[in-house]
């Protein structure tokens, strides 16, 4: 069957939203699912398998620096001890693709906070590792 190549999704057309804020500065964003598995040997058998024990949830998003969003979002919870957990929509819809694609990530938890980080005729931009606990699809394509 095929494919027409201007199907293809660009990343340009991505967006990003934290609790229902449009986030305007991300540049990208990543989130996977990888399952954690035990081997199980058989007898008889040379090759062994596996078996699915757990899962890892995990993501990173990319943005150019424009404010202290993540500072004013995390700094006064991590002093006391307490995750900020938020949720994530991402959304990719390329106007020549074929549809949209629409993931809710839930429960998700900021893994490091950047306080300082910039260098001298660079333009300022931040990583923000994550993990989540859930996600729902919400359109595929």
């Amino acid at each position: 069957m095929g494919y027409k190549p201007e199907q293809v999704i660009n990343g340009t057309w991505g967006e990003c939203w934290i609790d229902s804020e449009y986030i305007s500065e991300i540049t990208s964003l990543k989130a996977s699912v990888t399952p954690k598995t035990e081997t199980i040997s058989q007898s008889r058998n040379l090759v062994d398998g596996t078996k699915i024990t757990g899962l890892e949830c995990k993501g990173e998003m990319k943005m150019n620096k424009i404010s202290s969003r993540f500072i004013k979002m995390q700094s006064d919870n991590l002093k006391k001890g307490i995750q900020t957990e938020v949720t994530i929509i991402s959304k990719i819809e390329d106007p020549s693709s074929i549809g949209c694609e629409r993931v809710k990530l839930i429960g998700c938890v900021f893994t490091e906070m950047a306080l300082a980080d910039w260098e001298l005729k660079k333009n300022g931009e931040e990583s923000v590792p994550f993990t989540f606990r859930d996600w729902e699809a919400l359109d595929l394509i």
